[in-house]
């Protein structure tokens, strides 16, 4: 029986995913792509009740590996709803992904894993411009206790556990590991400067049937209700062109010495063979 391929998207936050997410989905192989999904987590869960407790017992490796890619597939319709052909691509989408490169290579070993990155400096830009233009609903993006000003917003998002720290630490995991030869690596500079050569790059490296793609109208159905329950309306809105916008940053002269340069991502790994790096 044919089922999709299957690929996965993580990244850094405010770094193009969702951009790159619409533009994907214009290909008609593509069939599922974008919002954010619940199934690393529930593939996580899954796996403690087989690994852990009174149950371990009762589950072989061929056991496991069948229930945990049950978990993708059903939770994207299952065999007949999906109309699976040898064409057709599941991406699916979380930022926990690249701390489980170990998992993807054991259950689906022909998936690659899209890393959107992008500058630090407008990383943090984007997560204040968000976060200023909703002052009355005071965004749950950063916690409660830090809210006061934007050095503490600046300083909750780059922790170990921030929205923006979580993210690096678990690329710079990724791209070093044994398992880097499966990440794509797109940055956020080139993709919205030269949309074109980068889908086409992406596509040849997917294995993509050929592609136009409209960047001139690009359409993405807003995930309203997470947003909402972020206090953060807009987080994930996408613009109908590709486009470079021009702009000054709202952070601080101090904020921005200490995030610029920070191009950790065309280091010479890239050129050692490891990850895809599209610069």
């Amino acid at each position: 029986m044919l089922v999709p391929t299957v690929h996965f998207m993580s990244g850094l936050p405010r770094s193009g995913s969702t951009l790159l997410a619409a533009l994907l989905r214009q290909n008609p192989t593509i069939i599922k792509a974008g919002h954010i999904s619940p199934v690393a987590p529930m593939m996580l869960k899954l796996s403690s009740v087989m690994v852990e407790g009174e149950y371990q017992t009762e589950f072989d490796r061929d056991t496991r590996h069948r229930l945990l890619r049950g978990i993708l597939f059903n939770y994207y319709g299952g065999d007949s709803s999906l109309n699976a052909n040898n064409l057709s691509v599941i991406i699916d989408n979380i930022r926990l992904w690249c701390t489980r490169l170990g998992l993807i290579n054991a259950i689906f070993p022909e998936a690659k894993i899209i890393f959107c990155v992008r500058d630090p400096v407008w990383i943090i830009d984007s997560f204040e411009r968000v976060m200023q233009q909703n002052p009355l609903l005071s965004s749950k993006i950063v916690p409660i206790e830090h809210r006061g000003n934007l050095h503490s917003r600046v300083y909750s998002l780059l922790s170990a556990n921030g929205a923006f720290g979580f993210c690096w630490r678990a690329f710079t995991e990724a791209f070093y590991s044994d398992f880097a030869h499966n990440l794509i690596v797109v940055d956020y500079d080139v993709l919205v400067h030269e949309p074109a050569r980068t889908s086409s790059i992406l596509g040849d490296v997917l294995n993509l049937p050929a592609c136009k793609y409209d960047f001139e109208n690009v359409y993405f159905e807003e995930p309203v209700k997470f947003d909402e329950s972020l206090n953060s309306p807009g987080l994930h809105k996408v613009r109908p062109r590709v486009e470079v916008l021009r702009r000054r940053p709202v952070l601080p002269p101090d904020i921005v010495s200490k995030l610029a340069g920070n191009r950790f991502w065309c280091d010479q790994r890239k050129k050692a063979g490891r990850a895809v790096v599209i610069t």
